[in-house]
């Protein structure tokens, strides 16, 4: 596969959060708008769907092989997929419901770390026109439920990815065009010291972003129709295009983590967005790393 393919035509409004299980061979991610979660059996190709009450924006692994950690519209719960149990664990985000979680992962000390945005999806899951300040945030979210504030004053929170050596996080603001870097303390889990990474790429927005074995970050880009591949210096590797418009979140998986698996959003301009909204899959010449793990029971 040398270039990328649509394997499930989901026609999801805001396809998002996917991850990788490596135990159950299975990929997982949602649909914002729809509030649904879904899961590709790689295997048999079968597809399973749950549904929510409320928007569902991230999936974590965590070391509870049978439990998923969920950032939902206005609070974190944990999920067991086999029972469809449903908990919650943690309410981060205070604005609700003038803001809601975006983007988040598990973090290498076991943490989850999740941002916000202003809420651009209404009660019955249609868009609402994006106004006004900043009100996104950046919230720690620990093994306990509490909660640190790690930044604030960002429009649309995107981009939850750490370098090789566990020394660098990277985030960054949709609506600026920009991707932050951190000095990062895998012991503590703190962050430092931010500064711009990468910005005013031409291709539209930075949205989810996931890292490879070589350093790199490949950043989708929301409205520009690729996935960009960038440097450890901030610089542009190279550019993968894809067949629609809007592209969203992205991880490796596959038994040798060559696999990259691709969600999108409708509404974009492309040459085939009747597959907008679909997951893709990309077989990579560079494998990914393995996804970070949320850690409960410590």
């Amino acid at each position: 596969m040398t270039e990328p393919r649509c394997i499930v035509p989901a026609g999801d409004r805001t396809g998002e959060g996917v991850t990788w299980h490596a135990a159950e061979r299975a990929v997982y991610w949602t649909d914002i708008n729809r509030f649904l979660i879904h899961r590709l059996d790689t295997e048999s190709g079968s597809v399973r769907s749950w549904f929510f009450d409320e928007p569902v924006t991230t999936i974590g692994l965590t070391d509870r092989p049978a439990t998923l950690i969920i950032a939902l519209g206005s609070k974190v719960i944990l999920w067991t997929v086999a029972t469809d149990a449903r908990s919650d664990f943690a309410a981060p985000e205070k604005n609700t419901p003038g803001a809601r979680l975006n983007d988040g992962r598990p973090d290498p000390h076991g943490d989850l770390i999740v941002g916000s945005m202003f809420n651009n999806v209404a009660p019955d899951g249609s868009n609402v026109d994006i106004s006004g300040p900043a009100r996104g945030q950046l919230y720690r979210v620990r093994g306990d439920g509490s909660v640190e504030t790690l930044r604030g004053d960002i429009g649309i929170s995107n981009t939850m990815a750490w370098d090789l050596g566990r020394r660098r996080f990277y985030t960054g603001d949709t609506l600026k065009n920009e991707i932050w870097a951190y000095d990062y303390d895998t012991a503590s889990g703190a962050v430092a010291n931010e500064r711009v990474w990468f910005a005013g790429f031409e291709r539209g927005s930075p949205d989810g972003s996931q890292i490879d074995a070589e350093g790199h970050l490949w950043n989708t880009r929301y409205g520009g129709g690729c996935v960009v591949r960038v440097t450890p210096e901030g610089k542009v590797a190279s550019v993968l295009d894809m067949p629609v418009g809007n592209i969203t979140n992205c991880t490796f998986g596959g038994p040798d983590l060559k696999t990259l698996y691709i969600t999108t959003a409708q509404g974009g301009s492309g040459p085939m967005e009747r597959l907008a909204g679909g997951l893709f899959a990309y077989e990579s010449p560079v494998p990914g790393v393995a996804e970070t793990v949320f850690r409960l029971d410590r």
